[in-house]
């Protein structure tokens, strides 16, 4: 049998490349999606059956460009995971309104892109899943989260509408919020003293990925929330 098609933006070391190896291990040809086409390269030659397609996100020309090459060399899609993210912190006064401009760019309009360039394939197969990484700044506004919490924020609304259309079509939106602090080389650093299981590990929020991504049409989710049992919410 052919290997289904997935798409993953905003693939680096961490959950991008995890959610990457779950889908390509499943039986899926992935296509990676990021700036940086090193990384994408080793990720590529480390991993069986993922692509690198080095791309902007915000350049609207270059994703549709590489949309249409993912689909020509893979097939079209059944999965998208819009993972890309961009952020930027400081409170109202500080933020600087053009970094909060680009956030828009990479977390809603590359996720408002990426439906329109993919959900209409899915649409005519009668199945397919777009799922949004996020965090708990798409549900609210905190302090110092001036540049970034509206972005995320507009993304959630943006998948939900999508969902509202494309889910009775047959396509599966989602919406995954990461209440958590992803467990990474950076983040151990600046946490020394927290035991193991004050992180989510990016393994484990792939394997949600993936499960949200495989529900039967007659259970689907669209907010969902994963946290580590000790995380204050």
């Amino acid at each position: 049998m052919a290997r289904k098609s997935c798409l993953v933006t905003g693939v680096g070391w961490g959950t991008g490349s995890a959610i990457v190896r779950r889908f390509a291990a499943e039986g899926y040809e992935v296509a990676m999606l990021a700036r940086r086409a090193n990384r994408l390269a080793s990720l590529a030659a480390e991993i069986e059956h993922a692509h690198a397609y080095p791309c902007d996100v915000t350049d609207t020309e270059a994703l549709s460009r590489t949309v249409t090459k993912v689909t020509a060399n893979l097939g079209a899609p059944s999965v998208v995971v819009h993972n890309a993210v961009g952020g930027s912190w400081g409170n109202f006064l500080e933020v600087d309104p053009a970094d909060l401009e680009n956030n828009f760019k990479v977390n809603t309009m590359a996720l408002l892109h990426l439906a329109r360039l993919t959900a209409p394939a899915m649409i005519e197969a009668g199945h397919g899943a777009l799922i949004c990484t996020g965090n708990t700044s798409a549900h609210r506004g905190r302090g110092g989260y001036a540049g970034f919490a509206p972005s995320k924020a507009a993304q959630r609304i943006l998948a939900e509408s999508i969902a509202r259309d494309a889910g009775p079509k047959g396509v599966h939106v989602a919406y995954v919020t990461i209440d958590a602090v992803i467990d990474l080389r950076w983040t151990r650093k600046r946490n020394p003293d927290k035991p193991d299981d004050y992180f989510i590990k990016p393994e484990e929020i792939a394997g949600e990925v993936f499960h949200i991504a495989h529900q039967p049409k007659g259970a689907w989710s669209f907010n969902v929330e994963i946290r580590p049992h000790g995380e204050v919410w």
